[in-house]
Protein backbone atom coordinates (compact mmCIF):
# COMPACT_ATOMS: atom_id res chain seq x y z
CA UNK A 1 0.00 0.00 0.00
CA UNK A 2 1.38 3.39 -1.01
CA UNK A 3 1.93 5.92 1.74
CA UNK A 4 2.84 9.58 1.43
CA UNK A 5 4.37 11.15 4.52
CA UNK A 6 4.79 14.93 4.76
CA UNK A 7 7.24 16.74 7.02
CA UNK A 8 8.65 20.21 7.54
CA UNK A 9 5.58 22.22 8.48
CA UNK A 10 5.18 24.50 11.46
CA UNK A 11 4.93 28.10 12.56
CA UNK A 12 6.85 30.80 10.71
CA UNK A 13 6.76 34.59 10.74
CA UNK A 14 5.62 36.55 7.70
CA UNK A 15 8.48 36.84 5.24
CA UNK A 16 10.05 33.63 6.48
CA UNK A 17 10.74 30.34 4.74
CA UNK A 18 9.85 26.69 5.17
CA UNK A 19 10.73 23.55 3.24
CA UNK A 20 8.17 20.78 3.02
CA UNK A 21 9.12 17.22 2.16
CA UNK A 22 6.99 14.28 1.11
CA UNK A 23 8.29 10.74 0.82
CA UNK A 24 6.36 7.99 -0.94
CA UNK A 25 6.80 4.44 0.26
CA UNK A 26 5.29 1.03 -0.35
CA UNK A 27 5.10 1.60 -4.09
CA UNK A 28 6.07 -0.76 -6.84
CA UNK A 29 6.34 1.77 -9.62
CA UNK A 30 7.61 5.27 -10.16
CA UNK A 31 5.35 8.22 -9.62
CA UNK A 32 4.41 10.19 -12.74
CA UNK A 33 3.26 13.39 -11.08
CA UNK A 34 3.98 14.52 -7.54
CA UNK A 35 2.90 17.76 -6.01
CA UNK A 36 1.37 19.85 -3.31
CA UNK A 37 -2.12 21.12 -2.59
CA UNK A 38 -3.36 23.16 0.33
CA UNK A 39 -6.56 23.86 2.19
CA UNK A 40 -6.96 27.01 4.21
CA UNK A 41 -9.54 27.26 7.01
CA UNK A 42 -13.02 27.52 5.55
CA UNK A 43 -11.83 27.06 1.96
CA UNK A 44 -11.54 24.24 -0.54
CA UNK A 45 -8.40 22.36 -1.43
CA UNK A 46 -6.33 24.10 -4.11
CA UNK A 47 -3.31 23.36 -6.22
CA UNK A 48 0.01 24.79 -5.10
CA UNK A 49 2.50 23.10 -7.44
CA UNK A 50 3.11 19.86 -9.30
CA UNK A 51 6.06 18.29 -11.04
CA UNK A 52 6.30 15.37 -13.46
CA UNK A 53 9.01 12.78 -13.31
CA UNK A 54 10.49 14.43 -16.36
CA UNK A 55 10.74 17.78 -14.61
CA UNK A 56 7.79 19.74 -15.99
CA UNK A 57 6.25 22.02 -13.38
CA UNK A 58 2.93 23.72 -12.81
CA UNK A 59 2.40 26.43 -10.21
CA UNK A 60 -0.61 28.25 -8.87
CA UNK A 61 -0.41 31.98 -9.50
CA UNK A 62 -0.16 32.53 -5.75
CA UNK A 63 2.97 30.35 -5.62
CA UNK A 64 4.84 31.69 -8.64
CA UNK A 65 8.03 33.51 -7.73
CA UNK A 66 7.91 32.47 -4.08
CA UNK A 67 7.63 28.66 -4.01
CA UNK A 68 9.83 26.11 -5.74
CA UNK A 69 8.95 22.45 -6.21
CA UNK A 70 11.62 19.82 -6.72
CA UNK A 71 11.90 16.04 -6.76
CA UNK A 72 14.33 13.26 -6.05
CA UNK A 73 13.01 10.58 -8.40
CA UNK A 74 15.31 7.89 -7.03
CA UNK A 75 13.73 8.38 -3.62
CA UNK A 76 10.22 9.22 -4.87
CA UNK A 77 10.37 12.32 -2.73
CA UNK A 78 9.00 15.74 -3.53
CA UNK A 79 9.93 19.02 -1.87
CA UNK A 80 8.34 22.46 -1.66
CA UNK A 81 10.59 25.37 -0.80
CA UNK A 82 8.41 28.24 0.36
CA UNK A 83 9.91 31.71 0.65
CA UNK A 84 8.44 35.12 1.45
CA UNK A 85 5.58 33.47 3.28
CA UNK A 86 2.42 35.45 3.90
CA UNK A 87 -0.37 34.97 6.44
CA UNK A 88 -2.63 33.89 3.58
CA UNK A 89 -0.33 30.91 2.99
CA UNK A 90 -1.57 29.47 6.27
CA UNK A 91 -3.15 26.13 5.44
CA UNK A 92 -2.87 22.39 5.70
CA UNK A 93 -0.55 21.29 2.90
CA UNK A 94 -1.19 17.93 1.27
CA UNK A 95 1.20 15.85 -0.76
CA UNK A 96 -0.27 14.23 -3.86
CA UNK A 97 1.09 11.65 -6.26
CA UNK A 98 -0.11 9.81 -9.36
CA UNK A 99 1.50 6.72 -10.80
CA UNK A 100 1.61 5.76 -14.44
CA UNK A 101 -1.39 3.43 -14.02
CA UNK A 102 -3.69 6.29 -13.08
CA UNK A 103 -3.80 5.65 -9.35
CA UNK A 104 -3.69 8.71 -7.12
CA UNK A 105 -2.56 9.03 -3.53
CA UNK A 106 -2.77 11.67 -0.81
CA UNK A 107 -0.80 12.32 2.33
CA UNK A 108 -2.50 13.11 5.61
CA UNK A 109 -1.49 16.76 5.44
CA UNK A 110 0.77 19.02 7.43
CA UNK A 111 -0.04 22.39 8.96
CA UNK A 112 1.78 25.54 7.95
CA UNK A 113 1.00 28.64 10.00
CA UNK A 114 2.32 32.04 9.00
CA UNK A 115 1.87 34.48 11.83
CA UNK A 116 3.74 37.03 13.89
Amino acid sequence: QVQLVESGGGLVQPGGSLRLSCAASGFISSMNVMGWYRQAPGKGRELVATMTEGGSTNYADSAKGRFTISRDNAKNTVYLQMNSLKPEDTAVYYCNAWNYYGAGYWGKGILVTVSS
